[in-house]
């Protein structure tokens, strides 16, 4: 381990991991990148919801299961439908997050994939679809992304379970979504003022 990260240690799905983060995410903002799509390292930090939805996951039986992350950042919940048995695809835009992903992954001997995909480039996503579960963690921070996700879901999948901590856009996205999806949620320890959604295609 460098100076330039920090090891963080959970228990998911009835094993101890051990995870590398970036010490801060501060110090990876690229300002060019900002200026380009204003993107901010929001993947390096352990955000709360993603920490609940893997524990949810962790409590699911996905024995042979093919399962999708959509922006995974540090990829818990990836990490514990793949030690449920899940067939599983993590996927971020951020380079440096899915090349972290795949360290922490291959350190803890858990065997899942891992590809840098854009939302408005989801062909590598696609090509797989429907997948049987599909998860996301914090997503919907900013509008644009609530806008992105209302069209690309039916496309992947009919069974989708996201974690949110009651983001400003949560609410219109739920909404909306309710005219295509069912939609049950459900509280989480980590998510007091959010929760679990679980969204079924009618």
């Amino acid at each position: 381990m460098d100076a330039d990260h920090v090891e963080e240690t959970i228990e998911l799905a009835g094993r101890e991991l051990t995870l590398l983060r970036p010490a801060s995410a501060d110090e990876l903002i690229d300002e060019d990148a900002f200026d380009e799509e204003e993107f901010l390292p929001y993947w390096a930090e352990l955000w709360p919801s993603g920490v609940a939805l893997a524990r949810a996951v962790g409590a699911l039986d996905l024995r042979g299961a093919r399962v999708l992350e959509l922006g995974a950042g540090l990829g818990l919940p990836s990490l514990a439908a793949a030690l449920r048995g899940g067939d599983v695809l993590a996927t971020d835009w951020a380079g440096d997050a899915v090349e972290l992903l795949r360290l922490n992954a291959a350190r803890n001997r858990v065997g899942l994939r891992v590809e840098r995909v854009r939302w408005d480039e989801p062909a590598p996503l696609l090509r797989e679809a429907p997948w049987p579960l599909v998860l996301g963690a914090d997503l919907l921070y900013e509008r644009r992304n609530a806008d992105r996700l209302l069209e690309l879901l039916p496309r992947l999948g009919r069974d989708v379970l996201l974690a949110d901590p009651g983001r400003t856009f949560t609410r219109g996205f739920l909404e909306r979504a309710a005219d295509t999806w069912e939609i049950d949620s459900e509280s989480a320890a980590e998510l007091p003022s959010g929760g679990l959604y679980r969204l079924r295609l009618r």
